[in-house]
């Protein structure tokens, strides 16, 4: 059975190319345009990983991995941070806020693909 991702970005553009690549890469994809959109999803349908794009509308990717951490019934769900900010403080900002790792965009797929595997692998 695939790994159920969800992917948050409110980018349709990157939204639909990333979508794809991780369709083609094997991966059972979910989608959510905005922050409260994403927390819906992550509590109903329980994902493998969510792939978190930080700068939201309605509820921004920090406050969206704050409370997913904080409630134990999804806390355990991988996040990563996916971000245009490059800077070590964005990164440490993010893993702060809970996240379990970190990519910058434009997205390097290989990696990003490297990061999906060592979170969900038993």
């Amino acid at each position: 059975m695939s790994a159920r991702l969800l992917l948050v970005e409110d980018n349709e553009l990157n939204r639909d190319m990333l979508s794809r690549r991780l369709r083609r890469a094997g991966f059972e994809t979910l989608i959510a345009e905005d922050g409260e959109k994403a927390l819906a999803r992550i509590t109903e349908e329980r994902p493998d990983l969510v792939l978190l794009d930080m700068n939201l509308p309605l509820v921004d990717g920090w406050t969206v991995c704050q409370r997913v951490k904080s409630d134990s019934a999804v806390a355990d769900i991988p996040i990563i941070a996916l971000t245009a900010h490059a800077m070590a403080a964005d990164r440490d900002k993010a893993l702060a806020a809970g996240c379990d790792d970190y990519a910058t965009k434009p997205i390097d797929f290989p990696a990003l693909l490297d990061k999906i595997n060592a979170l969900i692998s038993p």
